[in-house]
């Protein structure tokens, strides 16, 4: 029989038929994918168009990577429905669904356990789409952005360039210390020792006279001594920056310039 004598027969509506399952399950596949693509777009756009950061791009990608997978199990369940052979098939299985979904739940724990705790990462919100954040991973202490927060893991940029991928419940579970708060100012700590010989007032002097020529402090604070060891005395430099990387290049400055003007007047650094 020809495609022409099937479809006058009806055969390709009849889900009865291979023929008929088949032309469902290409429909069924074609309109979850368009209807994930254009999910897809619509939040794009939305994004874009957000110039004020109204919405919260944390939630809306999660909450979009959910709903695409929740549409393409919408549609395998609507489809197996349909076709009477997977309907009658899932009834023959119904009686190994218990040990099936034990086998299924072990073997899934970790993907099911990150799933969940990306749930509870959105609706707690420990830290949003672009947080500084300091973690522990294998290599050690790592700090980075936050670029992603997927179903499963969330993503870090670190200041080289690396990509830090931690699966959520280690995120959920782990203590992490976000550094991108309301306040994002950072305090810049300058330490530095000088003998005992040396004048504490003219360097203490030094100090803050070059933290309060440098563009990257926001407000100096005080320069105290910290420390007195055998080598000499510890002043330390207090000065608020805007955020920890301002803070970190003040702290480069500062010291440089600690040298030459500690040189020129004849302060010995211990």
């Amino acid at each position: 029989m020809s495609i022409w004598d099937r479809i006058k027969s009806g055969d390709l509506a009849d889900p009865h038929t291979l023929l008929g399952a088949t032309l469902y399950a290409v429909v069924f596949i074609l309109i979850a994918w368009l209807a994930g693509r254009a999910l897809r777009l619509a939040v794009q756009r939305v994004l874009a168009n957000d110039k004020h950061d109204i919405v919260d791009r944390t939630a809306v990608n999660f909450l979009a990577q959910l709903t695409r997978f929740g549409v393409y199990v919408f549609a395998f369940i609507s489809y197996a429905h349909l076709v009477p052979a997977l309907s009658n098939l899932g009834k023959a299985w119904l009686a190994g669904v218990g040990v099936f979904s034990v086998i299924v739940g072990l073997a899934a724990q970790s993907t099911f356990g990150n799933l969940i705790a990306g749930i509870s990462l959105l609706i707690y919100r420990p830290f949003n789409l672009g947080d500084r954040l300091q973690v522990t991973a294998p290599t050690g202490l790592e700090t980075g952005t936050v670029e992603s927060l997927s179903l499963g893991y969330t993503l870090l940029r670190t200041d080289d360039n690396r990509r830090v991928v931690i699966p959520n419940s280690v995120m959920a579970s782990q203590t992490t210390v976000n550094l991108t708060v309301a306040d994002r100012r950072a305090l810049c700590l300058v330490a530095i020792g000088i003998s005992y010989e040396a004048d504490i007032d003219k360097a203490r002097a030094i100090l803050l006279e070059l933290a309060g020529k440098n563009p990257r402090a926001q407000r100096v604070i005080d320069c105290p001594v910290t420390q007195l060891s055998s080598a000499g005395v510890v002043l330390t430099l207090e000065a608020w920056c805007p955020d920890t990387s301002t803070a970190g290049l003040l702290k480069s400055d500062l010291l440089e310039q600690a040298k030459k003007g500690f040189a020129a007047e004849g302060i010995k650094i211990s």
